[in-house]
């Protein structure tokens, strides 16, 4: 379809009603990484157990993807929106009356579903805009999902010392509820690109990451440095809170201000993708994240180290996200939400994949281990990214 006809104009408050949704949302698959000790105590679990809870989250942002992001493009998007909020308001009473661990990972499983909200939202503001302002609306949203991801686990580590880890899920509940009233009145009527059945639509999904070798090039790529962030992130609570740090809840979580960077590497990458071409700043940006993660391992146990590593990382890691979701966008306008939808599968399945790899390797070789394994995440990514046109 016409990108005239079909699509309503982004507003600027759309915009920013977009952006705040999507940091709240995307605010859900981390809320659990400062209270996992404390969860873990709570239910008398080992570290490679606690494990679950971070690892469950991302699989089922990722099942999501799979199944529910490509019906983007076949239902109209503010009706998707509603009832995902209603779900992710459900998942999270669940986990907050829930008396035991299983169930518990059955919550942040459906939490992870209904997150899928933040990549309903994203093609959502693609499709709004012309192909000039792509770089600079990616780089905005990626700004609010680059704040929720960093502040959840500052607020959650908070929240979690002072009241308990319930709480966290409690809050969790009540702005996903404020976030869902103001995105069903205001958000813009939207007509669906396709009118396919869903088994033809998911069918078509699949096709297209067969069809075009960008798409997967792309993909593998941010797969493996986004497995090494939540590498770093999946773990960093528990090396914190032993020796020489001994931080708790609320420390641990104070470390999503000092990660505060991405934030800049999110908005500013929006504009630097347009003068050094995306394949050049995923490169540059990399090399970034891989000196970040050899401070801190070459320093342990110091923590101007960790914090200078923390900012390098996420500034780094952001910046290549919006820089490959600008290519993303490029492949094929009339599929934005199948194309975003595979293409965020492989992405968070290598955050669950980086999850479960690091706290596997904080259990056996402590940091010296989570520094190993992201930087061969890292270089794995580098080596796919040189095999991309641009």
């Amino acid at each position: 379809m016409n990108h005239s006809t079909s699509s309503p104009t982004l507003s600027r408050f759309i915009l920013l009603l977009m952006t705040t949704a999507i940091a709240a949302t995307a605010a859900n698959l981390y809320y659990n990484q400062p209270i996992l000790p404390l969860i873990a105590h709570e239910f008398n679990l080992s570290d490679s157990q606690i494990g679950g809870v971070p690892s469950l989250t991302q699989f089922g942002y990722a099942f999501a993807l799979l199944f529910i992001s490509p019906l983007g493009d076949s239902v109209p998007r503010r009706r998707l929106i509603g009832i995902l909020s209603c779900l992710l308001v459900a998942a999270c009473v669940v986990a907050v009356i829930t008396p035991s661990f299983p169930l518990l990972l059955l919550a942040v499983f459906l939490i992870g579903v209904s997150a899928n909200i933040t990549q309903q939202l994203i093609p959502f503001a693609a499709s709004m805009v012309t192909p000039a302002q792509k770089g600079a609306t990616l780089g905005t949203l990626m700004m609010g999902l680059t704040l929720g991801i960093l502040l959840s686990r500052t607020l959650s580590g908070f929240v979690g010392e002072h009241f308990g880890w319930r709480s966290v899920f409690i809050m969790s509940a009540l702005l996903a509820a404020t976030f869902g009233i103001l995105l069903r009145a205001f958000l813009p009527k939207n007509q669906p690109q396709t009118s396919l059945s869903y088994g033809a639509l998911l069918k078509s999904t699949l096709a297209l990451f067969v069809q075009h070798k960008s798409l997967r090039i792309y993909t593998l790529a941010g797969a493996c440095w986004f497995a090494a962030f939540n590498v770093l992130w999946a773990t960093l609570a528990l090396y914190v809170s032993d020796a020489p740090f001994h931080y708790n809840a609320q420390q641990a979580g104070l470390f999503g201000v000092i990660a505060l960077a991405g934030v800049i590497g999110a908005k500013s990458s929006g504009k630097w993708v347009n003068a050094l071409g995306s394949r050049k700043l995923v490169m540059m940006v990399l090399i970034l994240a891989a000196i970040g993660f050899a401070l801190t391992g070459v320093f342990i146990g110091n923590l101007w180290a960790l914090i200078i590593g923390i900012i390098l990382i996420d500034f780094a890691i952001f910046s290549a996200q919006v820089a490959n979701q600008v290519r993303v966008f490029s492949i094929d306008p009339s599929a934005q939400s199948r194309i975003n939808g595979i293409y965020m599968l492989g992405y968070y399945l290598g955050g669950a994949v980086g999850s479960v790899a690091g706290v596997k390797a904080f259990a056996l070789y402590q940091w010296p281990g989570v520094v190993a394994v992201s930087i061969a995440f890292i270089v794995t990514s580098v080596v796919i990214n040189a095999f991309a046109k641009k």
